[in-house]
């Protein structure tokens, strides 16, 4: 029988990572008044998270691969201590708590694919995959109204008592919840072997294990298959991050408010959630996927030449929850092709996922962050490579069927 209370109390806690590290995005000024330092400082107790994902993007997918629920089970520890941790008086236990959690999220955002592999029939797999994958978006929306709710100085550290609450909450659910052992039809449908043996981490035909630690990331990285899925993610996870970095000052020359385009950028997300939970489903049960990420490219792109040509408030709201109904799925979509294709080593091959999208959001926030003073090049500068993107899809197209269930 399908464990789905195992993936709902895993929601939750992706859901809680994502709360945690958006915490103080909401609540600059009033952050930088209360530890009585600069903004600069403050906006590092959310830069943490990409940077310490791509350092332990890959070991932390290895330590799911060879201890999976104990691996889930730190991250779930981790981020509770992480958010008692900022509790304490002073800028330096909040940078600690945030560090904590930010070693934790590899750990936690790695196991989308695992948790579903190894508690959902096949079938069942896409679903538990787009929920997991919505969950992260949603605690963005979380996190963002929570710093509207305790927006001043003395709100502060109720914020952060009501975040600890409930990241230790769902981290002792996580733990009851994974308390047993997945059921055996964990290891129906595993995906295919990049060798062509077996599965990696996997008996090989032999009878001999697959590779497992370094050898499962060499394995991963010599499948052209997994390397083309992570080359698909590295634009529109960019894309995404530049957006929401900057949306504001790009949006600002145009007469949109800092209101107005936090109210944006909320939509967006929202409408990525609502996208994340219904377009993946239907893209794997129509077995459309290719066609569908096809879709989502061209979407950002002309988004992206609207935002550049008329831009505006009206303008904004509309290509930018278009933008996020159509990209933010392509991750759940790429993220339930690599359970296909990796068979019991997806922790690993997860990981390489999560760390080209990270890279792709830091190099492309980089590039636009140079051009903020210029939006229109920049929003240009996004749709070109969103159109660049697509011949990716047709030399993928070849390999769809090697993943086919």
């Amino acid at each position: 029988m399908a464990r789905w209370s195992v993936i709902v109390v895993f929601a939750l806690l992706g859901a809680v990572t994502q709360v945690l590290w958006v915490t103080f995005a909401p609540v600059t000024d009033a952050a930088s008044s209360l530890y009585g330092v600069s903004d600069s400082a403050i906006g590092w107790l959310a830069n943490v998270f990409p940077l310490l994902y791509v350092l332990l993007a890959i070991p932390a997918g290895m330590v799911l691969d060879r201890w999976f629920r104990g691996g889930l089970g730190l991250g779930a520890v981790l981020t509770a201590v992480g958010a008692l941790l900022r509790l304490g008086d002073g800028y330096g236990w909040a940078l600690f708590g945030q560090l904590v959690v930010g070693v934790a999220q590899p750990l936690v955002l790695n196991a989308i694919t695992g948790v579903a592999s190894r508690y959902l029939p096949p079938a069942d797999r896409p679903t538990g995959i787009a929920i997991g994958s919505a969950s992260t978006f949603a605690g963005l929306i979380v996190g963002f109204g929570l710093g509207a709710v305790f927006a001043s100085p003395d709100g502060i550290r109720s914020l952060l008592l009501v975040q600890a609450g409930l990241a230790v909450a769902v981290a002792v659910a996580v733990l009851a919840a994974m308390r047993k052992p997945a059921p055996d039809l964990a290891l129906v449908g595993a995906g295919s072997s990049p060798a062509g043996g077996g599965s990696v981490g996997e008996p090989a035909a032999g009878g001999e294990p697959a590779s497992a630690g370094f050898g499962a990331v060499r394995e991963a990285l010599r499948d052209p298959v997994i390397r083309r899925l992570c080359a698909l993610v590295f634009v529109p996870f960019g894309v995404f991050v530049s957006l929401t970095t900057f949306a504001q000052p790009l949006l600002e020359p145009a007469g949109v408010s800092e209101s107005t385009a936090g109210l944006i950028l909320v939509a967006n997300v929202v409408a990525g959630v609502v996208g994340c939970a219904i377009v993946p489903v239907l893209a794997s049960r129509h077995r459309v996927e290719v066609r569908v990420m096809g879709v989502a490219l061209l979407v950002t792109a002309l988004a992206c030449v609207a935002l550049a040509v008329v831009p505006g408030v009206t303008v904004g709201f509309v290509a930018v929850i278009a933008l996020g109904f159509a990209l933010l799925p392509a991750l759940p979509i790429v993220l339930e092709l690599t359970e296909r294709r990796s068979g019991r080593a997806e922790g690993t091959a997860t990981g390489l996922i999560w760390l080209t999208g990270n890279l792709g959001g830091l190099v492309l926030a980089a590039v636009v962050g140079v051009l903020v003073a210029h939006p229109g090049p920049a929003f240009l500068l996004l749709a070109v490579l969103s159109l660049l993107t697509l011949p990716l899809l047709r030399l993928f197209r070849s390999s769809l069927s090697a993943i086919r269930r």
